[in-house]
């Protein structure tokens, strides 16, 4: 209680306003920012003289036969997805029917992209391949090819010239092809790279079907991404994908299906916070999905990855990441494989079997600090893993430490072919295995290190 003279209660009077401001300015700073002020207050805006100072978004559909804008192709939804993005942000519905793209979708930030579950396809058109027969400095904006027969106005391009031997050892430019003229390409974009022939360059109508930079929060729902395979030229994934995007954050997919691209599924660089929930990676050419180099905390749950090349890769650097009751399934390689400084990790609740050669693997990387430590695998099925070779539950490999592998069954029934459950190599340190099952497996624990012990509990 204040006591005291005028100028006291005056100091006190003041500073009891200053509190209750303050008391006020906390509750509105932690309330629920999605809650509406006028439903908290239980005042109904609409029969009151409240003010109207909550923005719904707008909703634009796209058709083939009915909708705010109609077409079956790249340009028409593109054009929906620039309309809302102008007007801050909102939601682009799109119709059943399947939308052939002769250029990728390029997402912007607020962005919510929702189809009709599989009703909706977006398809990719077949490609075509030319080289270049002149040489293209990084100024330029335009490149001289060959043959410009399949190349159109307004149509997704790619530059590709090679830097090494190795399928991603090249320098790549994405690009739209803005006018033709005789065997001209111009672009919308400066090349950025030398594009040279003594490298073998080439110009191609391959790009993602989804794409983005630099956009924050955005969500794809209930939609089928096909790649088209067997009409499309093979491109690595970390130039391009069904999805790809790059320096992205805060993107949600949900029952979104990548099928038959000629390369990855999901592809995503340096991307943090994405989310996938019910999504299916099946029949892609290279890695189903693909969080890649620098991403954290990416999310997948209850999603199925099937008859790709690997199910899951983490790239490098890829940290607090959850794998959750996905099924990663009948990959020609692995179901799952962590590398390059991919730390701290959980996997749990998951069925990986019938792999080519391993369930999970973590590879073996140059030196400790490389490795892909502190992960941990729980309450997992692993079964089947290698069906035409002897194949392996979980191969741990190179200087990996700090495992915990946990409560998971590792199995191989009559018509299997997973020979060991869990292979130790030699270099590997620390790695806790607590509580697995063992059904069927000649080897439970192959343990390649010069110590010969062979505990079920913490490995020194």
């Amino acid at each position: 209680m204040c006591q005291g003279n005028m100028q006291d209660m005056t100091v006190c009077a003041r500073w009891a306003i200053i509190l209750t401001l303050a008391v006020c300015i906390t509750g509105a700073a932690t309330a629920d920012e999605t809650q509406h002020p006028e439903a908290s207050s239980g005042v109904d805006v609409m029969a009151a003289n409240r003010p109207f100072r909550d923005m719904r978004r707008l909703t634009l559909t796209v058709g083939q036969d009915a909708g705010d804008l109609q077409g079956s192709d790249d340009k028409v939804i593109q054009a929906a997805i620039d309309y809302v993005y102008r007007l801050g942000g909102g939601t682009v519905r799109i119709l059943p029917g399947v939308y052939d793209l002769r250029n990728a979708l390029y997402l912007r930030p607020d962005i919510t992209l929702k189809g009709s579950g599989e009703k909706t396809v977006i398809r990719k058109t077949g490609s075509v391949v030319t080289a270049l027969s002149r040489d293209c400095d990084w100024y330029e904006y335009a490149v001289q090819v060959e043959s410009t027969t399949g190349f159109t106005q307004g149509a997704g391009v790619m530059l590709r010239s090679r830097t090494g031997p190795g399928d991603w050892q090249y320098d790549v430019l994405r690009a739209t092809i803005t006018f033709i003229d005789g065997n001209v390409l111009f672009l919308d974009r400066m090349a950025a790279k030398n594009f040279w022939t003594q490298n073998k360059a080439t110009a191609a109508s391959i790009f993602p079907l989804l794409t983005a930079e630099h956009a924050d929060d955005v969500a794809v729902e209930d939609i089928v991404l096909d790649g088209n395979r067997d009409h499309n030229e093979h491109i690595n994934g970390n130039y391009a994908g069904a999805v790809f995007i790059q320096n992205c954050n805060r993107w949600r997919f949900t029952n979104v299906v990548a099928r038959r691209y000629n390369g990855d599924g999901f592809s995503f660089q340096v991307c943090d916070d994405i989310h996938f929930a019910d999504c299916r990676a099946v029949d892609n050419a290279d890695l189903g999905f693909h969080p890649g180099s620098g991403s954290q905390r990416p999310v997948f749950r209850n999603c199925i990855a099937r008859g790709n090349s690997q199910g899951i890769f983490f790239c490098w650097g890829v940290s607090d990441g959850r794998v959750v009751d996905c099924n990663l399934s009948g990959n020609a390689r692995y179901g799952i494989s962590i590398g390059h400084r991919d730390t701290d990790n959980l996997i749990t609740g998951s069925t990986i079997e019938r792999n080519g050669e391993a369930g999970i693997l973590f590879r073996k990387e140059d030196g400790e600090f490389r490795g892909g430590h502190r992960n941990r695998i729980e309450g997992c099925l692993i079964r089947d893993n290698g069906p035409d070779r002897p194949g392996i539950g979980i191969d741990i490999q190179g200087q990996t430490h700090d495992l915990v592998i946990a409560g998971n069954r590792l199995e191989n029934t009559a018509t299997g072919n997973q020979k060991t459950g869990i292979r130790i190599g030699a270099e590997v340190q620390r790695i806790q295995l607590e509580g697995n099952f063992y059904g069927g497996c000649p080897v439970e624990t192959e343990d390649l290190r010069t110590l010969p012990a062979r505990s079920t509990r913490v490995q020194p």
